[in-house]
């Protein structure tokens, strides 16, 4: 920093400006490399008193900073943080547990020093400025003396790790603290051989940092733009980051795939698919698309007031509760492949309570009967694909590399079948199924409703968006989202029966190249379903006659996707094994 001070309402001078955004940028939450020389007195008195400097609610200055240094004390901590490492790895996929199990958490005994930063909402009494309305507020500013005090360890080539495995008031009790306190942060500190040149979990492919513009809302929320440039369009930006796979690496791939310890073509469909998985990812061998992600998109359906179904609405609700609850097939089918479920609220007609993997994205509370007019609006449809679109990247930046097409909705078969007709030009009876296992009777009037409404809306093609806002569902729209969001940042996407189908339609009508990165999964026994899959051109991994939809046939082959990734990455070939191939 420079010794000149800027004059009141200046900024300060340059070479400091730009030394904080470099110290901003620097910042680790470390967890390896410490060194085991003591951190200074003077040294710990200049980070602490930067972080007494922080900004409060009210001036209220609600936090505190224990010094904890004893052994003996730190090991207790350890083993609660240890204890709840254990209970979060047997909450995880098994891909992701064998992927934490090499993860390093905590440096509790590594560092010389840990600072517990509490939180006093009591301080002040009733009267602080601020806290009235919001009294969370107090935390809110103990988070800003972490801040500080992160920066400043920082400056003083200090390395910060944040631990968070802990029961909170095991915790307190083990450090003696009174109980009205809140415990905001546990630190480690101490100094390292040095800093990482990203943070240590996008290095070890655990998570990725999303991009500043995915973070930015201008005037409005969903209105994006960076301070300045023109306003950005989510579903814009998206499609024209679709692109082709890349050429070389699918050349690359087949040449190896002729190398490995094995016939040609022996693998059949498996070969192809990996040719297919090291174009999207641009390398050979393609990473091995691991950790999967099932994403079920539910919605409700106003078709339903038409009788095309036994089932009653209210069942769409019902079963979200199940998938939550882990009780569904797709959880115990996801389970075995080692892929998390989570489901994503985007039409739901009831109310939902929040609850642990649900993704709350409602657009409307079910669409209208698309017989008596739209759907939905274009607006609500657009609104529904850019909600698809944001999952599969927050999926994606979670760290997972494998996105799975899941859904929910009573009467969605009947947007399907509608979806499919208008992108395919096929007959509504050619595409339309019996859904959840109607008889003769329903089924005819389940063509005649599909029938009546291509024929109020005369839907174009041309223009997906029109398409789906008049006889699609809103779980089809986020569904093609999820597949271009998913597409953009390269990365597979492994389908599901009739529903993914007729969105995976809709995608590829907004972005040809999006074909590139859809797996079929498996085939239902839909009609749509194989018609959907011959327009796409697309081969089903499996075909076990299967129709219940939530993702259940995906997940099932998510590991078929994944073999074929890992022969073309694991298995040796003819020169590296000693093998003689076959003869000329």
């Amino acid at each position: 920093m420079t010794d000149s001070v800027p004059q009141p309402g200046e900024p300060m001078p340059a070479p400091d400006i730009d030394a904080f955004y470099r110290l901003v940028a620097a910042r680790r939450d470390m967890r390896n490399g410490f060194r085991p020389d003591p951190v200074s007195d003077e040294v710990l008195t200049r980070v602490l008193t930067a972080a007494h400097q922080a900004p409060s609610v009210g001036l209220s200055q609600p936090w505190d900073f224990l010094i904890v240094r004893d052994r003996a004390v730190r090991e207790r901590v350890r083993a609660l943080a240890r204890k709840q490492q254990d209970v979060f790895a047997g909450s995880l996929p098994r891909s992701r547990a064998l992927r934490f199990s090499d993860v390093k958490v905590e440096a509790i005994l590594d560092t010389p020093v840990n600072i517990v930063v509490t939180c006093d909402p009591t301080r002040g009494g009733r009267h602080v400025l601020g806290r009235h309305a919001q009294p969370q507020v107090a935390a809110y500013s103990s988070v800003c003396a972490v801040q500080n005090l992160w920066l400043a360890a920082r400056a003083e080539g200090l390395g910060v790790g944040w631990v968070s495995f802990f029961d909170e008031r095991e915790l307190s009790a083990t450090l003696g603290l009174p109980p009205h306190l809140e415990i905001v942060a546990y630190l480690c500190v101490g100094h390292v051989t040095e800093f990482p040149p990203a943070p240590e979990l996008a290095m070890s492919g655990w998570a990725r940092r999303r991009p500043l513009a995915w973070a930015i809302h201008d005037e409005r929320w969903g209105q994006r733009g960076l301070p300045g440039a023109s306003p950005a369009s989510l579903l814009a930006d998206t499609l024209a980051a679709v692109t082709p796979v890349d050429a070389g690496a699918m050349a690359q791939a087949r040449e190896r795939q002729e190398r490995l310890t094995k016939p040609s073509g022996s693998l059949g469909a498996l070969e192809d698919l990996s040719v297919r998985l090291a174009g999207l990812a641009g390398d050979c061998p393609p990473p091995v698309p691991e950790p999967a992600a099932v994403a079920v998109f539910a919605a409700d359906h106003g078709v339903h007031a038409q009788g095309v179904t036994p089932w009653p609405q209210e069942v769409t609700a019902q079963m979200v509760a199940n998938f939550l609850a882990g009780g569904a097939v797709v959880n115990a089918i996801a389970a075995q492949a080692g892929a998390e479920v989570c489901v994503v609220d985007v039409g739901v007609a009831a109310e939902l309570p929040s609850a642990p993997g649900l993704l709350p994205r409602k657009v409307r509370p079910g669409t209208a009967d698309m017989t008596e007019g739209p759907a939905m609006s274009r607006e609500e449809a657009q609104r529904a694909v850019e909600a698809g679109i944001e999952t599969a990247r927050d999926l994606v930046a979670a760290g997972n590399r494998c996105l799975v097409t899941g859904d929910m909705g009573i009467a969605n078969t009947t947007a399907s079948a509608a979806l499919i007709a208008v992108f395919t030009g096929a007959e509504a009876q050619e595409v339309t199924g019996r859904g959840t296992g109607i008889d003769d009777e329903m089924w005819e009037r389940k063509v005649g409703v599909i029938r009546r409404a291509l024929a109020r809306h005369q839907p174009d093609p041309a223009d997906p968006l029109a398409v789906l806002a008049a006889v699609g569902g809103l779980e089809h729209a986020a569904l093609a989202g999820f597949m271009l969001g998913a597409a953009a940042l390269r990365t597979p996407v492994v389908l599901d029966g009739v529903i993914a189908g007729a969105a995976a339609l809709v995608a590829r009508a907004l972005a040809p190249d999006v074909v590139d990165c859809l797996v079929a999964g498996h085939v239902s026994t839909e009609p749509g379903a194989r018609c959907a899959l011959t327009a796409l051109g697309l081969r089903p991994l499996l075909d076990l006659d299967m129709r219940l939809g939530e993702g259940s046939g995906a997940a099932l082959a998510v590991p078929v996707v994944q073999a074929a990734a890992r022969v073309l990455r694991d298995v040796a070939t003819f020169d590296s094994a000693g093998v003689s191939g076959a003869k000329e």
